[in-house]
């Protein structure tokens, strides 16, 4: 499974998506902080699974229509912090979507995560995730998961890592850094979390018109 996974910037790069999706031949696109209200039904081969509803900045995902067959998509709102009380970014934090695919029958759950600014704490967004894994999980218990999006974690994510892999998930970091808004303040803010599923590397596509950089991975499941 080709994962690609975007935070457009307030949709900034909205305009990107076509060409990634075909260049990178994708099979599930995972977007944050788009306008879900324009976004379109399709993307080359990819048809829009599901997205938030209330968030400002939404939440999105796309598959390859072709190959997968929706079973539910579940979006979640996780802890809240300062931010969310004050601005209401984001109340919706995570879209999950459990996927079938027609060829193997092998089902999968992929989530679309976006955590809290950092205005809010390490502890916080540890709490997010740890919600978002277990969101994921109310859609099937024992089935592979994969969770990629931008978590806001810059610093201490070694630490990070470890406290994931006692709850049975790995934290995998991209290749290069993933966020670049100055020239004086770079970092790796797009992760990977996954449980049953075997992600070798997580590649940094060019920058574009978003102060992210879009990541793309190979998923693969795990013999059981």
């Amino acid at each position: 499974m080709r994962i690609v996974s975007y935070n457009l910037r307030k949709h900034a790069a909205i305009g990107e998506l076509g060409a990634i999706v075909e260049n990178h031949d994708v099979d599930v696109l995972c977007l944050q902080e788009c306008d879900t209200d324009a976004l379109p039904q399709r993307l080359r081969h990819l048809a829009l699974v599901g997205a938030t509803e209330t968030n400002r900045l939404g939440l999105a995902i796309y598959a390859r229509d072709e190959l997968y067959d929706v079973r539910a998509t579940r979006v979640f709102a996780l802890h809240k912090s300062l931010h969310d009380r004050v601005l209401a970014p984001a109340n919706e934090r995570l879209l999950a979507a459990h996927l079938v695919n027609r060829e193997t029958e092998q089902e999968v759950l992929v989530g679309s995560f976006h955590a809290a600014p950092l205005t809010a704490s390490n502890s916080l967004r540890r709490k997010q995730i740890a919600s978002a894994h277990i969101g994921m999980r109310s859609l099937a218990e024992e089935l592979p998961a994969v969770m990629v999006g931008d978590f806001n974690y810059p610093l201490f994510s070694k630490a990070l890592k470890r406290r994931l892999q006692t709850s049975g998930y790995e934290l995998i970091r991209t290749t290069e850094p993933t966020y670049a808004r100055y020239k004086f303040f770079t970092g790796y803010f797009d992760f990977v979390t996954s449980n049953g599923f075997r992600v070798d590397r997580v590649d940094v596509l060019p920058r574009g018109a978003s102060d992210h950089r879009a990541i793309s991975l190979f998923a693969q499941v795990t013999a059981a």
